[in-house]
């Protein structure tokens, strides 16, 4: 393959310390020429199928090249420093060592070592951890490609079934397969099932023949059960005339639906082994802290001093926090995966204003834009604490209750608009409906509905939809123009993804040409059902939030009787174990640095399961409120009952 072929990608300059410039497609080619025939090698042809499946924008020649030569700065930045630690280390390190290793493992101390020289060694030892880290270097390179290979497919699998659904209503139009492909891939809402259309119709405009682009792109595609058969299929029923595809489009949407709901299944199963780890991992740490404070009377080991980068401690002290440590992780890792096991469908991203008067301005209504307004208030609120005497923990707690409940009050009440407006805006399609088989045209038929029937807070969004259809400027040129601008603007102030999904399909339907009676006799259905799964969605994750709770609950519950009851039992019979005879440490209990030590602990727990309550109820935003509303439980509840 020709140097210049690999680098058809675009160079990009920079400046360099001294001022000069150095070419990015100079190191490009420089990597290309040391390590390019490592791509014809056997041992990369999983590499190489995994890269058929990704959207990277660079050759595989070039990707591998560029891993191999971080891999040889990798091996370097290894081997380097494990020769200088291996010729700097101590004759009295290396004999205890040798001694600790011939006591561990049996019959080692028979074996003849002989005396070696220290340079050789540290030589030899550079080398192979160079080598280990090089090897480590080009498999992770070879990983990422099949990671990125496997989110592809997983998000193929998520978003045709949607797009076979909008490919069908076009089938009822007077679009061609290569316009009906067009829309589905300048449609950001179908993810990589557009992009991958998007690559078809790349290369059908290269090789002047449709047929061509879907058979390459089945063939390369990770989605091989999914999207591969269907690109064919689509094909072959295109060349057997228009009635051959609507039928076909209308069996296939049916059988991915089908599919789709089965995958939901699955991850409804993985959410409910997910609930009971996190039930086992949060509980267990609490419980931890409790044996530990009272094996601490028999076992003066726990009490002994521990360096850490943060100070001194004990052991026991040490296990707590890093409890604490785990419990946060644990939290946060859980919170991801209930996101990420939600449907893409039906999440809300939502996007601060870019001036900084708009942001203050939304700060009510929109999550994102109260994310940073109220930040300053979260570390005023910290500072208040701090001046009051509060401990370090109720400091940074104080901080962050201040900040995340405004947060996510803002984002529930968001959230709640946000349903009312799904709701209504299913009634104000089936209205619509009902008008245009009347025979009423698309914009009339909007203007009787915004008139004649009450629509909640989706009122506004609709009588400005209807004015906006009745617009007439010299600059729209076609009425499809003037109709996309209004439906995709109405899309943009109701701002739900339900209503992307389904009004995103009346528009590019009706710019094809598709009979107004078919679009709106599917777009009822497709609603209905996206409605259906928001409303059972929602319903299944409630029982996480219940879980959520449960555990903060039972964890409060628990270390406050072991705290106001067990401890004070343990510190009586710790200091009278003198009079009674038993060796006890009687230090080993301190009921004040134990209660706090448990209080953090708690804490720690209420953040961890607000958060995946929150995550399981809407999102990131709300899980703010959750966790802010337990840990103000927590600290109600401790103090009430004396324990801090």
């Amino acid at each position: 393959m020709p140097v210049t072929d690999a680098f058809a990608e675009e160079s990009e300059e920079r400046e360099d310390a001294l001022g000069g410039r150095v070419s990015v497609a100079a190191l490009n080619r420089a990597c290309y020429a040391l390590f390019a025939r490592h791509a014809d090698a056997a041992r990369h042809e999983r590499d190489r199928r995994a890269y058929r499946g990704t959207d990277l924008r660079v050759g595989f020649d070039v990707y591998l090249a560029r891993t191999y030569a971080v891999s040889w700065v990798f091996a370097l930045l290894v081997a380097l420093p494990t020769g200088v630690v291996a010729l700097a280390v101590p004759e009295a390190t290396l004999s205890a060592s040798v001694t600790a290793v011939e006591d561990a493992v049996p019959l080692v101390e028979t074996v003849p070592v002989p005396s070696l020289p220290r340079l050789p060694v540290a030589f030899a030892l550079a080398v192979v951890a160079g080598s280990i880290a090089k090897r480590l270097a080009v498999g992770v390179g070879g990983r990422y490609l099949r990671w990125v290979a496997a989110a592809r497919r997983s998000n193929i699998e998520r978003t045709l079934p949607g797009a076979v659904r909008y490919l069908h209503v076009l089938a009822s139009g007077s679009d061609g397969r290569r316009a009906m492909l067009r829309r589905v891939a300048d449609t950001d809402a179908y993810g990589e099932t557009a992009v991958s259309i998007r690559k078809a119709l790349n290369t059908a405009a290269m090789t002047g023949n449709v047929n061509e682009g879907l058979r390459r792109v089945a063939r390369d595609t990770p989605a091989q059960d999914t999207l591969s058969p269907f690109l064919l299929k689509y094909r072959e029923h295109a060349d057997q005339g228009s009635d051959a595809l609507r039928n076909y489009l209308r069996m296939e949407s049916r059988m991915l639906g089908h599919r789709q709901d089965r995958q939901r299944k699955r991850s409804e199963g993985f959410l409910e082994l997910l609930s009971e780890v996190f039930i086992v991992l949060l509980v267990m740490p609490a419980l931890l802290v409790i044996v530990l404070t009272v094996m601490s009377l028999i076992a003066p080991g726990l009490s002994a001093s521990v360096w850490t980068p943060v100070g001194t401690t004990t052991v026991r002290g040490f296990v707590v926090y890093a409890s604490g440590l785990l419990i946060l992780a644990v939290g946060v890792v859980a919170s991801a995966l209930v996101a990420a096991l939600r449907p893409p469908d039906q999440r809300i991203e939502y996007e601060r204003p870019p001036s900084k008067l708009r942001t203050l301005a939304t700060a009510v209504s929109n999550p994102a834009s109260a994310a940073v307004v109220f930040l300053p208030v979260g570390v005023l609120g910290g500072v208040a604490a701090a001046v009051l005497g509060a401990e370090w923990i109720d400091v940074a707690l104080a901080g962050y209750v201040v900040y995340a409940l405004p947060v996510g009050v803002t984002a529930v009440r968001r959230a709640r608009l946000d349903d009312a407006k799904d709701r209504e805006i299913k009634d104000f399609v089936h209205a619509v409906s009902g008008h245009v088989s009347l025979g009423r045209p698309f914009g009339e038929a909007v203007e009787h509905v915004a008139r004649d029937v009450d629509l909640g807070p989706l009122s506004g969004d609709v009588a400005d939809l209807a004015s906006n259809l009745q617009l007439t400027t010299p600059d729209t040129g076609t009425d499809e123009d003037l109709r996309t601008a209004a439906l995709e603007r109405f899309v943009e102030r109701v701002g739900t993804p339900m209503a992307e999904q389904t009004i995103g399909l009346v528009t590019g339907a009706l710019d094809a040409g598709s009979d107004t009676g078919t679009v709106f006799e599917t777009l009822q259905s497709e609603i209905g059902r996206l409605y259906h799964e928001k409303r059972e969605l929602r319903s299944g994750l409630l029982v996480y939030v219940a879980v959520g709770w449960t555990t903060a609950i039972l964890v409060v519950g628990i270390t406050v009787a072991t705290s106001a009851q067990v401890f004070d039992g343990f510190a009586q019979l710790s200091s009278m174990s003198d009079l009674s005879g038993v060796s006890l440490d009687p230090t080993a209990v301190d009921l004040q640095r134990d209660r706090f030590r448990i209080y953090v602990t708690t804490q720690t727990t209420m953040l961890a399961s607000g958060w995946f309550a929150g995550a399981a109820s809407r999102g990131r935003y709300e899980s703010l409120l959750h966790s802010a509303i337990l840990v103000s439980l927590c600290h109600v509840v401790f103090r009430g009952a004396g324990v801090i």
